[in-house]
Order: C-alpha cells, then structure tokens, then sequence
C-alpha cells in the first residue's frame, strides 16, 4: 500500500503544483522575453559594474561574466534568486503541509489508515515532495529551451540539464527538512520556520562568504554555495550537488525515525 500512499500524496496537490508550474513558465516568459531589448549592449554591464559589491555578490553577478548574454542574463535574473525562491516556497510549502499540515489540520489518521509504518508515511511522503520539486523544475527548464529557441538566448544544453539537476537539489533538501521536522514535531508553523529560516541563512552565507570573512568558513554548510552559483554559464559543483543530495537523503531519514518515538496528534 505505500505506492498507494505515495499516488495520493501526489493526487492531492496536483492543482496547487499545476498553478506553481504555470506561474514559474510564466515568469520564466516574462524574464526571457526580455532579453532581445537588451542583447549586446555594453552599457549594461557598465551599469552593473557600478553597482556596490556586496550587491553584487549576494545575488550572483561577481564574476559572473557578460550580463547581456543569454546565460549570464538568466543567471542574473533567474538563477541568482528569483527562480530558487519559487521551487523553495513551493517545496517548503508542501513539505510542510504534507505531514505536520495534516496533523494540524486532524486528517492524520487517513494517512496512517494506510497498513504502512509510520516511517514508509514519511518516505512516501518524501517521494511525493521529491516528485512535485521535479515537475517543478522540468517546467521552469522546459520553458528556457523553448525561449532559447525562440529569442536565441544561445544556451549550453549541458549547462540547461545542470541547472535542473542543481534546482531539484536545493529544492529536495529544503522541502525534506520541512518533511523532517513536521514528522518530529507536530506544528506546521515550526516546519515552515525551520527550513524557510535555513535557507535564508544558507542562501546569504553563500552571497556573501567572500565578502564578510567570519562567514567564509561557514560556507561548506551552504547548500547555495554547495551547488555553484552561475549554474547555466559556469556549470554546476557535481560533487556539492551529490553532497546536498545525500544530506536531503539524511535529513528525510531522521525525520522517518524520529517520528517512530512520538505520540502523534491523531483524533
């Protein structure tokens, strides 16, 4: 019955994911769309230039090469922030609500109707976050090559399937220590602050490491820095991503135990 689970988990909340995949192409368009009005204009990497470092450095435009290419503009405008933010809000989110929301919410008992452990719950659960993130992600990447094609963005594709593999990684991790933490302790707000708090803190320590010099040994824990920065014009950090992805499998193994020794809220 755990693939039943895992169905449902997916069944679930197949239109909220349905609204998130539109409005990450949406954006995806909106930002692309852009970029013929401002290709080969130097004046904006001038402009850039003049912006402070610290600026600079925590949304990912150090060193990150021409802006007014397709894939340093992406990177600028997309993978720097805004395009993390949406998956992260997304995988949270449902993390989150996925286990502690059902507790809060007194619909616990018809997850655990199902004969399975309390820990298969929480991987099958895992594995409906793991496939949302990637829908997710698919659809954001879907809609950069077919933008690529249509306004000439002149993408590496070997870089378009890095980025995917890179945002599914910080959206899988974040999403399982929402998991985690709602499995250990029944309160949806505290997942939510928990891994949303985490990956602010993540995120500006991989912003700035380089310039505030008490975080740079603290960089090694962010999974931002982990990862690589500037993934469609330098790649990804193959070796962080395979980090990342095997503390998300630990976390998400944490949470499958520590809810085995706890009453749960179940009416």
């Amino acid at each position: 019955m755990a693939p039943e689970l895992l169905r449902r988990g997916i069944l679930d909340h197949r239109r909220a994911l349905a609204g998130w995949c539109a409005g990450i192409v949406g954006y995806v368009a909106l930002i692309a769309s852009i970029f013929p009005s401002i290709e080969g204009s130097p004046e904006l990497n001038q402009l850039i230039e003049s912006y402070p470092d610290v600026l600079k450095s925590l949304f990912g435009i150090t060193g990150a090469g021409n802006l007014t290419s397709g894939a340093g503009f992406l990177d600028a405008e997309l993978s720097s922030f805004m395009l993390p933010l949406l998956v992260l809000v997304l995988a949270i989110g449902s993390g989150a609500r996925t286990f502690a929301g059902e507790e809060d919410a007194g619909r616990l008992e018809l997850v655990l109707a199902y004969p399975v452990t309390r820990r298969s719950a929480v991987v099958m659960k895992g594995l409906a976050v793991l496939v949302e993130v990637v829908l997710a992600c698919l659809a954001a990447v879907s809609a950069i090559l077919l933008f690529d094609a249509i306004v000439g963005l002149d993408l590496s594709l070997g870089h378009v399937a890095g980025a995917f593999v890179w945002l599914v990684a910080l959206g899988v991790f974040y999403g399982w220590l929402a998991l985690a933490v709602g499995a250990a302790y029944p309160s949806r707000a505290l997942a939510l602050g928990i891994a949303a708090g985490t990956a602010a803190v993540d995120y500006l320590i991989g912003g700035l490491h380089d310039l505030a010099g008490w975080l740079d040994p603290f960089r090694f824990i962010s999974p931002f820095w982990l990862v690589g920065q500037s993934p469609l014009q330098q790649g990804i950090d193959l070796l962080g991503v395979v980090v990342v992805l095997a503390a998300s499998v630990v976390v998400l193994a944490v949470g499958a135990t520590l809810v085995e020794r706890r009453d749960l809220e179940v009416p």
